[in-house]
């Protein structure tokens, strides 16, 4: 799915949530029945495209506007937080649109929950993951002092009235080459890698998806109410088929 497309799908959810908050507010200063908020994952992988979230430095993009249709990408300002990123083929990429009163009011332990459920994700395929302190992601050879730490999986995400937007992103079967045009996430010392990267081959989206979401759910303590796995291998229109809730 393009990335706009999803974007403005995104926008489209977080404003109606925000919207029914609003009416539950008003519902409770009149005394009448509230209605639940719901929760949506979106669950996509997108054509080439880099993203600068609102505290990213534009130079850290390193190709101009005729370099980037040479590499067929396009480019984004958001209004997520972090620096600049790299989505495209290859790469499993998650959107939670939750209610966090529905949860915990916490964006740190939100963050954290979303890293942990990519950790044990990558433990099943043996792969040793874990965070870099003061540094938001997943990351391989994370420990002090280890010789070569790269990011594996980035993070950047949106909250408003406890309603998050945008999410994660985790290398699957990435071109690690289109990361060579930027400075990841304004991090210039460190290296990325993906899945198929360190095992030496292609691992299925959808296999890795089947691996991740029943950590997600265990971790929210939640409960998938829907999953289309065939949404990560078409563009779907804007409609019901197209979310997977929890």
């Amino acid at each position: 799915m393009p990335y706009e497309t999803a974007w403005a799908y995104q926008e489209q959810l977080l404003a109606d949530t925000l919207a029914l908050k609003t009416s539950n507010r008003q519902a409770a200063e009149a005394g009448t029945a509230l209605v639940a908020t719901p929760n949506y994952l979106l669950l996509v992988e997108h054509p080439h495209v880099y993203t600068l979230g609102k505290s990213g430095k534009p130079e850290h993009l390193l190709l101009t506007e005729n370099e980037l249709a040479i590499y067929g990408a396009t480019f984004h300002r958001i209004n997520r937080g972090g620096d600049i990123t790299y989505h495209g083929p290859g790469q499993l990429v998650g959107y939670p649109i939750l209610d966090l009163d529905n949860f915990f009011t916490d964006i740190h332990r939100y963050l954290r929950l979303l890293e942990e459920a990519v950790i044990q994700t990558l433990a099943e395929y043996g792969i040793q993951a874990g965070r870099i302190a003061g540094l938001t992601g997943v990351w391989l050879d994370f420990e002090e002092g280890a010789p070569n730490p790269r990011k594996i999986c980035a993070l950047g995400v949106k909250c408003s009235r406890w309603v998050t937007m945008h999410g994660f992103a985790l290398n699957v079967n990435t071109d690690l080459s289109y990361f060579g045009h930027i400075v990841p996430c304004g991090i210039s010392d460190k290296a990325v890698t993906s899945i198929q990267q360190e095992l030496g081959r292609t691992v299925p989206l959808a296999e890795v998806q089947d691996h991740l979401l029943p950590h997600l759910a265990r971790l929210f303590e939640a409960e998938l109410t829907e999953k289309l796995v065939d949404t990560l291998s078409r563009q779907s229109h804007l409609s019901n088929e197209t979310k997977s809730g929890i």
